[in-house]
């Protein structure tokens, strides 16, 4: 199989599974999507210039960005975020199985084999920067939502002082 077959089903055949989500679950995952397409747009368009990766063959429209950025990233992102939805730490290990199978196996291994990049990053470290664009996507979609953001650290109720109940005196209550 040619490199350009391989090139443009990674960016045509995740947008035809869109066909099989529900319309408001796209309208819903949707600004996440975009949010990934452009967090990795510019993780990916540093990295190049950092010459952490080279780009050796695209697709014609598309110059020194793969193809995989604009149909893989932000369809598989609305696909995690729809069915791990609200539940951060399922969304993380979803996101660490697929990613290892992403920076071990397609980056660092498939295409630098096939001659399309050319990986100067371990596939640890790829893996690393790809959990950071995770939690950073699922921070968007919750603030998208309107939900705030908490941090349940082992059943403590962290709250600001103003907002916490007034402590009774005991001495007061004896006299």
């Amino acid at each position: 199989m040619s490199n350009q077959i391989i090139l443009w089903s990674m960016l045509i055949v995740p947008w035809i599974t869109l066909f099989f989500m529900k319309k408001k679950d796209i309208r819903r995952y949707a600004p996440a999507g975009l949010f990934s397409l452009a967090l990795s747009s510019i993780v990916i368009d540093a990295g190049v210039r950092l010459g952490f990766w080279t780009i050796r063959e695209t697709i014609f429209p598309l110059n020194e960005m793969l193809s995989y950025l604009y149909g893989l990233f932000p369809i598989l992102t609305m696909w995690v975020l729809k069915f791990t939805n609200g539940n951060f730490i399922i969304y993380m290990i979803t996101n660490a199985i697929l990613d290892i199978g992403f920076s071990f196996f397609l980056v660092t291994n498939f295409m630098p084999s096939r001659g399309i990049i050319d990986a100067n990053v371990t596939g640890f470290q790829d893996w690393l920067l790809a959990l950071g664009r995770a939690a950073a996507i699922y921070v968007y979609q919750k603030w998208q939502e309107g939900e705030p953001i908490r941090l349940r650290t082992f059943g403590l109720n962290l709250q600001p002082a103003a907002t916490k109940p007034m402590l009774k005196d005991k001495n007061k209550d004896n006299e």
